[in-house]
């Protein structure tokens, strides 16, 4: 078809199909239903079919020219399939969806209504190494908090460290050590199983706090026999680094979002959610079904696990209910030792007989567990950087006998298509710049990573995410930075090289404005990617939330002030003054506040302004510590803001270089776990749990309720 032949409207006709469907029709779609997925993924379909026929046989087939320009084009098509198979991976996994939470609802008031008979035993791991006790204080007592009558805390310390072991055994929780930290997470777990006898194993990274209803919401689906694991998602009480860089702690959601609230509810509908490590319960007798222990051939055990049950006719199930809340990695250096790990771990999989590769599995199961995409992202987003720089510079063209024509004919609808479905089935997850930058971003280091792995698989050692303490300093992503300013500018200056008619390398003129647009589209993203790896300063040492809340503030010389809390955290509070009551004053820089549910804190007035007051905490470990973790970690407090929709989200990004991104506050005070401590001896370690294990829900009642 002769489509330089076609009138305007005919040209557009594709492109206005997929603004009418999907984007006009797809948001008033019932999206949870699946004929409305299938008609989704059908749209998306044919438009991706009508734009492959088109790249292959015009502009791949008959491509002439020399040997590096054929095989360039050739180079960029491949990549380009390779991405495009991973793509309808994923909307085959759109088909379907589910929501577990009215499932939830009903196992919940089913053991609540058993009780109080005995439910199954849990035994609650909290694997660590070298997380600070600003960190560890927060899970375990977090933990103490969870609302169900039989369980036991185990704290699996792989640091074996003194000032840990005392502090469990103040809390009356279990403390375990082994001699070796062999296969590190998955081996310090597998230690605590030889050790332990729960039917039911929950575990919680060191940085994951768990709510309290968290067993009672997740162990009624245990009922069904086939459930070996009932996961949760990893949910976040403080802002990721792409939020804090590009400072839009309130426009973005964190970058895991996407993930664990879109494409897991899907995964799970075709029986393929897979383990994530922490939030997760998992039957015994699933675990003695393939050994009695996690698999150790990968340092990602946990989708490893999932594979190696599903063998044994075990399922994982997924409840998308944030029931836990941890740390997002604090700084640039974290996210890459994460993300890394990650990479590294999947693609670890594919040289494993356990893995998707491997016997027993069916079809549907192996496309969802392939970790190609960490590979085939990776190598679409540099080629979408470097190509257009490429055919600036050289001339050499990423494909032949394209027109500004069939740009608008054949890859718009298709861009729009494929942007368009992601947005109808993560509505509030996926917004399409961000995810650009993004995957710019770490494919500079994810790149290399796979490929290394592919090399060698199983050559590089485990690495723990730095937290708390460890990763609230950080320098700049020194080579992204210079890597991606130097495209930048490369791009802008080839645009301008070849604007000038005396100077321009681009022969057809006519690709000029398709290579403008490109240009400038990546120029935008480069200088976000600049942006993103300068590493912002931690806006405080402590996460504040968000309360509404009454508050009573007693001077040194008695006097009272009411007020209401504004926002609190560990380590301070702010609090609105109640204009019918008098004002503490400067002068009187010490006071005590009672707090409903923790009791009366001793605090020290930081800043007072009209009827603003601000207080820093003196809360040593104490029962009132333990009970305000328990009132701002276990109840379900988020931190982070809801996200506004994808256009606003856009323009904010946009514009947040205009913004501040950071404030200089005090640091915190050194706590405990900043001392040295002198590791014990290397050898298994077991201290028991208290008889009478402190449960903080029923300690310091007394402290609860203000009697005026």
């Amino acid at each position: 078809m002769d489509i330089e032949a076609l009138t305007l409207v005919q040209v557009l006709a594709p492109t206005l199909f997929i603004c009418g469907a999907i984007y006009a029709l797809g948001p008033v779609l019932p999206i949870s239903r699946t004929w409305a997925r299938a008609s989704v993924v059908v749209v998306v379909l044919l438009a991706v079919g009508h734009y492959q026929v088109w790249r292959l046989f015009v502009t791949v087939l008959p491509a002439q020219g020399a040997w590096y320009e054929i095989g360039w084009i050739w180079f960029c098509y491949a990549i380009e399939i390779f991405a495009t198979c991973d793509a309808l991976i994923l909307y085959l996994t759109f088909l379907r969806t589910t929501d577990r939470r009215m499932e939830a609802d009903k196992h919940e008031a089913r053991l609540q209504a058993s009780l109080p008979s005995d439910p199954p035993e849990v035994d609650v791991y909290i694997p660590t190494y070298n997380e600070p006790i600003e960190i560890l204080e927060k899970t375990i007592t977090g933990a103490l908090c969870l609302d169900y009558p039989r369980f036991q805390i185990w704290v699996l310390d792989d640091g074996r460290r003194p000032w840990l072991r005392e502090l469990c055994r103040d809390k009356g929780v279990g403390y375990l050590t082994r001699p070796d930290n062999a296969h590190a997470k998955a081996g310090n777990i597998n230690h605590a199983l030889t050790k332990t006898s729960a039917p039911f194993v929950a575990v919680f990274d060191a940085d994951f706090i768990p709510q309290r209803n968290f067993l009672m919401r997740t162990m009624g689906f245990f009922d069904d026999p086939k459930i070996g694991i009932v996961q949760t998602p990893h949910a976040f009480y403080n802002h990721d680094p792409v939020q804090t860089n590009l400072a839009m702690r309130k426009s973005l959601p964190d970058d895991q979002r996407f993930f664990f609230e879109a494409i897991m509810p899907s995964r799970d509908a075709w029986d393929c959610a897979f383990c994530c490590g922490s939030n997760s319960v998992t039957r015994r007798e699933a675990l003695d079904s393939i050994g009695g222990a996690l698999p150790t051939g990968s340092i990602t055990e946990d989708m490893l696990l999932t594979l190696a049950l599903l063998r044994k006719g075990f399922i994982t199930r997924y409840l998308c209910e944030r029931l836990a809340f941890g740390l997002a990695p604090e700084n640039l250096d974290a996210f890459f030792v994460q993300r890394e790990r990650w990479a590294r771990g999947a693609m670890q999989i594919l040289f494993l007989p356990e893995g998707p590769l491997g016997s027993n599995l069916g079809l549907v199961q192996r496309l969802q567990f392939l970790p190609t995409h960490w590979l085939s992202q990776s190598c679409t987003t540099v080629l979408t950087v470097l190509a257009p720089l490429v055919f600036l510079l050289t001339g050499l063209q990423p494909f032949a006998n394209v027109t500004t024509t069939s740009v608008i004919f054949y890859i718009v609808p298709m861009i729009l298509a494929l942007i368009g479905g992601l947005q109808l089935f993560a509505r509030k997850e996926y917004f399409p710049l961000a995810s650009r930058v993004l995957s710019t971003f770490q494919s500079f280091k994810i790149l290399p990573t796979v490929l290394r792995t592919l090399v060698s698989p199983f050559a590089h050692a485990f690495k723990v995410t730095p937290k708390g303490r460890d990763a609230k300093s950080s320098n700049y992503q020194r080579e992204i930075f210079w890597v991606a300013a130097g495209l930048m500018l490369m791009t802008a200056g080839g645009l301008v090289l070849n604007s000038i008619p005396e100077w321009h390398v681009i022969a057809r003129t006519s690709l000029l404005p398709i290579m403008a647009i490109w240009g400038a589209i990546n120029i935008v993203i480069l200088f976000l990617v600049c942006m993103l790896s300068l590493q912002a300063q931690a806006r405080r040492s402590e996460e504040r939330f968000s309360l509404d809340e009454p508050v009573w503030i007693f001077s040194a010389s008695g006097a009272l002030s009411t007020g209401r809390i504004r926002d609190i955290s560990l380590s301070g509070i702010a609090i609105e003054a109640d204009k019918n009551r008098a004002m503490v004053t400067a002068a009187e820089s010490f006071v005590r506040v009672f707090i409903p549910e923790v009791g009366f804190v001793n605090a020290q007035v930081v800043r007072q302004a009209d009827r603003f007051l601000a207080l820093k905490f003196d809360l040593p470990h104490s029962v009132e510590r333990d009970l305000l973790i328990s009132k701002l970690f276990t109840l379900g407090h988020n931190t982070v803001d809801d996200v506004v929709e994808t256009r606003s989200a856009t323009i904010a990004m946009l514009t947040s270089v205009f913004r501040v991104r950071s404030e200089r506050l005090p640091a915190q005070e050194e706590t405990l776990a900043s001392q040295p401590a002198a590791k014990l001896a290397a050898r298994s370690l077991v201290v028991p749990p208290s008889p009478t294990p402190r449960r903080l829900v029923d300690v310091g009642a007394q402290r609860r309720t203000f009697a005026a």
